[in-house]
């Protein structure tokens, strides 16, 4: 096993591992550029920028730090099938927002897909990767990616995903497990049957395809990287390890549940976004995504939309049980303190880990 690999020395960094790059927020151009500096590759999520805020982050990064860093966006997504009555979804809400002081929910005016609009940004920004989740980008998209420069980069969570992306044309694929926390990537089959973990999905992933491979999901520390190296990963990529960073823009009272929530305090739900993703258990969770009540959840990005007021209202006030924890299941693994000192405990795990395995 070593750690050094084409995959590092393309992204030109001295660790094998990635910041995952978390939309909504969290990825501030000072935790990427934290996590740069520290030897490692950070990832700017850049979903719900518009294209000039996409540009002005990748411009701070580059004020912070001179090494290379990435800009993940979400894929297109085809136009939601809006259901035939959308009160149940309001009237889930409504309790939540007049709690928070809220006026009452109202489906959102304008939920079209940024991403076309955004990639001449991504492409602009010169940065060393373009990562993508939800999906396979159009051929222009990856194109203009390669054309500065870019390594690009998708998200599979089983071996077809992986396959797909790698005949679209990516560098590398992330194989992101079951324990991931944040949202699902599955873009093939049902998220259900694509639920495979970490441990599993890599080493198959590694053998069907030709570029290299990333692991992804329950990964907090040094031993999960060297685990990942040893399924043939040619890194590790870690998203939740950094919400507990200082400078990740997550609420602070995210940061503590994340540290309270033991591995089965974390649920894959569609209450939040629309779409299936990993957090920690709340109030909010449990009563939209209730079992039988699938007509309380639009389809995403409209949920995504209806629920942010809430969402942003409670992040400013550091009310948990109205936020979307997102958080793998490994949380209580991780540690508050700064990106760098992560990425250097990290580190030296890693060398421990592999020291006792030879």
């Amino acid at each position: 096993m070593r750690a050094k690999n084409e995959l590092t020395e393309r992204l030109g960094i001295d660790l094998p591992l990635i910041q995952a790059p978390m939309a909504g927020g969290t990825t501030t151009p000072e935790l990427v550029a934290a996590v740069c500096q520290a030897g490692a590759f950070g990832f700017l999520g850049a979903a719900y920028l518009t294209p000039q805020m996409i540009l002005d982050a990748a411009d701070r990064v580059r004020e912070l730090t001179d090494r290379p860093f990435g800009i993940n966006l979400f894929t297109p997504q085809p136009d939601p099938e809006w259901p035939a009555s959308a009160a149940p979804a309001l009237e889930a809400l409504a309790p939540f927002h007049a709690e928070l002081g809220l006026p009452p929910p109202a489906l959102p005016n304008d939920v079209s897909d940024p991403f076309h609009d955004q990639m001449p940004a991504v492409a602009r920004s010169a940065v060393a990767a373009f990562s993508t989740t939800f999906g396979i980008p159009p051929a222009e998209a990856i194109a203009a990616a390669r054309e500065a420069g870019m390594v690009v980069m998708g998200t599979a969570t089983t071996v077809e995903e992986a396959l797909r992306l790698e005949a679209a044309g990516a560098d590398a694929v992330v194989a992101q497990g079951a324990e991931a926390g944040g949202h699902r990537g599955t873009f093939v089959a049902d998220f259900e049957s694509s639920m495979i973990g970490t441990m599993a999905l890599v080493p198959q992933v590694v053998d069907a395809v030709r570029i290299p491979v990333i692991a992804s999901g329950g990964i907090m520390d040094g031993r999960g990287v060297a685990a990942a190296l040893a399924l043939g990963a040619s890194a590790a990529q870690l998203g939740t390890a950094f919400v507990l960073a200082d400078e990740s823009g997550s609420p602070d009272c995210h940061k503590r549940a994340v540290l309270d929530a033991a591995a089965q305090d974390t649920r894959v739900t569609r209450a939040f976004s629309g779409r299936p993703a990993r957090g920690v258990v709340n109030r909010v969770m449990n009563a939209v995504d209730e079992p039988g009540r699938e007509e309380r959840i639009l389809p995403y990005p409209v949920q995504n939309a209806l629920t942010r007021p809430m969402r942003t209202a409670a992040g400013k006030r550091g009310e948990a049980q109205y936020l979307s924890l997102w958080a793998g299941q490994a949380g209580r693994l991780g540690r508050r303190e700064p990106a760098a000192a992560i990425v250097a405990r990290i580190a030296r795990e890693l060398e421990r880990t592999l020291g006792a395995l030879r």
